[in-house]
């Protein structure tokens, strides 16, 4: 039974991605009347675009807190499939396919460079020559022989997830749990005083409407350091687009994930292909750029003889909410004791969803977290910019 709207929720979650579903289904989980403030509709989200390659997550220490978030988050991503297939009937897609990462002649180096680092964290990876590349995935023997592929390796923990599968059950699981989910909601205003979040004044198709909880969530995305700039605090979720292309073939013939670089081939068991996927820094443009497809179709032809005539069925394009330093932004806000940031994830924000709810929750609840959460804090100071950050990114992928 949902709660009507005129009762003020316990919790308000501002922002209608996987990020502020998970922690609105985890709240409510936990006896929380809550409310969701959604800027889009669920097909409009960075979360909906998403390719779903969640790479292997091992455990990682305390020094590693990013990597020790995604292997936390991993670990319920497994429990949560299953949860919601029960509560919704849907089933997300999350299965251990298989990655595969594609050396070229030019890219050896990098990847041998790559799976050293993997195993130092404790991933699971082999060595593949090009022939038996071609004998594990037929579908890439062309690419074999024309020389585009000498090898690569397998990383056989690595597992895809079907993101608007994952976004329906989880927005169904939200409202079995009495979850009220607004869409097309714009914060307009920030009430402050006394040291708390009074309200809310947001647009809505219906009107302008005041909105009252007991506390806040921020969890926009791409916007949310538009947001958070009422409380003078400073982060930086700059969008970062990425654009895919949807093709489909008459049966599938991939089994596994293929990573060449930053491109990539994400198959799935009707037949369809995700090739994607662009890393840049043009503001809030979420649209697709007709040279940028044609890419993506000319990789995946040379990659894959057989989507060479295969039809493409979408295109779309999402916006990342990057971070300067590689680490989301996760915790209270301070001077605030009701209000409280998620977001900053960039490429991660799928897989580390259903960590960052859990977080999220027990520090509302006052309890302290699973996972050391310092290093997220909102409020920390500017770090060098590491390997996840935007510009770590941005310049690994200019440099091929």
């Amino acid at each position: 039974m949902s709660l009507p709207a005129t009762v003020n929720p316990d919790c308000c979650v501002i922002g209608g991605g996987i990020i502020g579903l998970s922690i609105a289904r985890e709240l409510a989980g936990r006896g929380k009347r809550v409310r969701v403030l959604a800027r889009e509709r669920r097909r409009d989200t960075a979360s909906w675009a998403a390719a779903g390659i969640f790479p292997p997550a091992p455990d990682a220490g305390p020094d590693h807190p990013n990597a020790a978030l995604t292997a936390f988050s991993d670990r319920l991503h497994r429990e949560w499939a299953g949860e919601l297939r029960e509560e919704t009937g849907i089933d997300n897609g999350l299965v251990a396919c298989g990655g595969l990462y594609l050396a070229s002649g030019k890219r050896l180096a990098a990847v041998e460079e790559a799976a050293r680092a993997w195993r130092a964290r404790g991933t699971t990876s082999q060595w593949l020559d090009a022939r038996s590349l071609a004998e594990m995935e037929p579908a890439l023997a062309t690419a074999v022989e024309r020389g585009r592929i000498v090898g690569g390796y397998l990383l056989p923990d690595e597992m895809r997830i079907r993101p608007p599968r994952h976004l329906e059950a989880l927005e169904r699981s939200c409202r079995l749990r009495g979850v009220v989910i607004d869409h097309e909601v714009e914060v307009k205003q920030i009430d402050l005083a006394r040291g708390r979040v009074g309200g809310l004044v947001v647009q809505t198709p219906q009107g302008e409407e005041i909105v009252s909880a007991g506390c806040h969530v921020f969890a926009a995305g791409a916007w949310t350091g538009r947001l958070t700039s009422a409380f003078g605090l400073t982060i930086d979720t700059r969008p970062i687009r990425g654009q895919i292309a949807l093709l489909r073939l008459p049966r599938q013939t991939l089994s596994r994930v293929v990573n060449s670089g930053f491109d990539y081939l994400v198959p799935r068991e009707d037949g369809r292909i995700l090739a994607g996927s662009t890393l840049e820094d043009v503001g809030f443009e979420a649209t697709t750029v007709p040279q940028d497809i044609q890419r993506f179709l000319a990789m995946a032809a040379d990659l894959m003889a057989d989507l060479a005539t295969a039809a493409v069925e979408q295109t779309w394009a999402g916006l990342r909410p990057g971070s300067a330093d590689g680490l989301p932004s996760i915790g209270g806000v301070p001077g605030y004791d009701n209000a409280f940031v998620a977001a900053g994830h960039f490429r991660a924000g799928l897989h580390q969803s259903t960590g960052t709810a859990v977080i999220v929750a027990d520090l509302i609840e006052g309890r302290q977290p699973p996972l050391e959460v310092k290093a997220f804090a909102p409020q920390r100071p500017p770090g060098p910019p590491g390997p996840d950050s935007v510009a770590g990114t941005l310049a690994r992928a200019a440099a091929g």
